[in-house]
């Protein structure tokens, strides 16, 4: 499992001791110094049946700052992901990538129910 987050972050801090605490071993990527990569997104946006704007840090100051609330809606998805990839702090996170399981932000519920049995 790859487990793509933010140090700092107190939801990936909750994310990170809610998995240790189910015994569930995990690459850890800083998103921040690794940031994804188009192809990465591309794949993840994919394999989660998502769209594409909940891999987007709403509440980031860099999406408030580039004014991306009314910009998102007129762009394309490959425009989008291209975005995406330049910066990571630009991404929701935590992101969990467990083969074709993708789960993007911190909800327990969520989380146990797609990692039940492993």
């Amino acid at each position: 499992m790859l487990f793509v987050h933010y140090p700092k972050c107190t939801t990936c801090r909750r994310a990170a001791a809610w998995l240790e605490a189910q015994d569930l071993s995990c690459e850890a990527r800083d998103i921040k110094e690794h940031r994804p990569t188009r192809a990465e997104l591309a794949a993840w946006h994919a394999a989660s049946g998502l769209p594409l704007k909940r891999f987007f840090n709403t509440s980031g100051l860099q999406y408030k700052a580039l004014g991306l609330k009314d910009k998102l809606p007129a762009m394309s998805e490959a425009e989008q992901l291209d975005l995406l990839a330049t910066d990571g702090m630009l991404v929701k996170r935590p992101i969990l990538v467990d083969g074709d399981t993708v789960l993007v932000g911190f909800k327990e519920a969520e989380w146990a129910d797609a990692l039940t049995g492993r």
